[in-house]
C-alpha cells in the first residue's frame, strides 16, 4: 500500500510517500480501502514530535478515514465487504489501506460522498463527547466555541445550533466571523480586535454562557471563567496557545458553581470510542443524512501532497476541514 511516513520530527517536508505491506484485519477489526483521510491538528503535533501515537497504534499519521470495507476480521458482525464506511483510528489514516476497530466504524451517511465522510469522525467524535456528554449542553443554553472556523468549530456550531442552543464563536478575522455566523452562530467574535469575555457578557445581558469549548489553554483561562454563567462549564480539549499552567481564582469556582473539565480522544479505549460511535449514529447521523448538519470541506489534496496539506493547516487560512484523497473510491 501507499502511505505517508514521518521521516523524522520536523516541518511539513518530513512527510514523505512510501510503500508498506498491506495491513491485515485482526480480531474485531475491518480492513478499509481508503478513499480519503482527514487532516487534523494532532497530525501536525505528531509530525513535530509532540504527540506520539499510543502503544500499539500505527506510526503513520491520520486519525480518520472513509472508504470501502475490503476485509472483515474475526468476531465482527454487521459489516460486509464493499460496505461504505468511515472510521476513527488511532493512526494509519494517511494510507491507501487502514485497519480500524469495528466499534469505531460507522456507515457513511446516506447521500454523502466519501471525501466528505472522511471529514466526519475525528471532529464529530470530539464535539459529541466534549460538548454534549462532558459539557452537558442542552437546548436553550448558550455556548461559546473558540476557533469557530476550525474543523472542531464548524462542527460544534452546527450541532449545537441544530440541537437548540444559542451559539457564539471566536475567529481570527472579520471574514471568518461571518463564516461562523453563516453556519449558525449568533455572533462571531474577532479575538484579534475584541475581548471575547466582554462581548459574551454584553450579548447575554451580563449572565455569561453555559458552556465554553476551548483549545487554547492558559492564555484564555481567566477570561473563560469570567465569561461563564452560574453553573457554567469550561471544557478544555487542547493547548494550542502553548501554555498548560494557569492560576485559578477558586472563589469564582465556588461562588458561581463552575465546572472545569477536559479530555483527550486518541488514548481512550475501543469500548469508550465505540460508545461515542453508537451515540453519534443515534443522535447525529439523522442530522447528517437530512443535510441539517454537514462537514465543511475547505480543500482536498492528493495523498502524496500531504506536506502541502500540513502547510495549509499551519497557516490557519482554512475554514473547516482539509482532506487527503487516494484516487480510489
Amino acid at each position: 500500500m501507499r502511505v505517508i511516513e514521518i521521516s523524522t520530527p520536523g516541518p511539513p517536508e518530513v512527510l514523505v510517500p512510501a510503500e508498506r505491506p498491506d495491513p491485515v484485519a485482526g480480531h474485531g477489526e475491518l480492513l478499509i480501502a481508503v478513499a480519503a483521510a482527514g487532516v487534523n491538528r494532532p497530525d501536525v503535533l505528531q509530525r513535530r514530535g509532540h504527540y506520539p501515537p499510543p502503544p500499539g497504534a500505527s506510526d503513520i499519521p491520520g486519525l480518520e478515514v472513509a472508504g470501502t470495507v475490503e476485509a472483515v476480521g474475526a468476531n465482527v458482525e454487521g459489516w460486509r465487504i464493499g460496505d461504505r464506511v468511515c472510521a476513527l483510528v488511532s493512526g494509519g489514516g494517511y494510507a491507501t489501506k487502514c485497519v480500524a476497530p469495528a466499534a469505531q466504524c460507522l456507515p457513511v451517511p446516506k447521500g454523502m460522498e466519501l471525501v466528505n465522510a472522511a471529514a466526519v469522525p475525528e471532529t464529530f467524535f470530539t464535539v459529541w463527547t466534549n460538548v454534549f456528554e462532558r459539557g452537558r449542553l442542552a437546548a436553550g443554553e448558550t455556548a461559546l466555541f473558540h476557533g469557530g472556523t476550525s474543523g472542531i468549530g464548524t462542527t460544534a456550531i452546527q450541532l449545537a445550533t441544530a440541537r437548540g442552543a444559542r451559539v457564539f464563536a471566536t475567529a481570527g478575522s472579520d471574514d471568518k466571523c461571518r463564516a461562523c455566523e453563516a453556519l449558525g452562530a449568533e455572533r462571531g467574535i474577532n479575538y484579534r480586535t475584541e475581548d471575547f469575555a466582554a462581548v459574551v457578557k454584553e450579548l447575554t445581558g451580563g449572565r455569561g454562557v453555559d458552556l465554553i469549548l476551548d483549545h487554547i489553554g492558559a492564555e484564555y483561562f481567566e477570561r473563560n471563567l469570567a465569561a461563564l454563567a452560574v453553573n457554567g462549564r469550561l471544557v478544555q480539549i487542547g493547548l494550542m496557545g502553548g501554555g498548560s499552567k494557569a492560576t485559578i481564582d477558586l472563589n469564582q469556582v465556588l461562588r458561581r458553581w463552575l465546572t472545569v473539565t477536559g479530555s483527550t480522544l486518541r488514548n481512550r479505549s475501543v469500548e469508550e470510542k465505540g460508545a461515542i460511535a453508537a451515540a453519534l449514529r443515534r443522535e447525529v447521523w439523522p442530522l447528517l443524512e437530512s443535510g441539517r448538519v454537514k462537514p465543511v470541506i475547505y480543500r482536498t489534496f492528493p495523498l502524496a501532497q500531504a506536506a502541502d496539506a500540513h502547510r495549509l493547516m499551519e497557516s490557519s487560512e482554512h475554514v473547516g476541514k482539509i482532506v487527503l484523497t487516494t484516487g480510489s473510491g
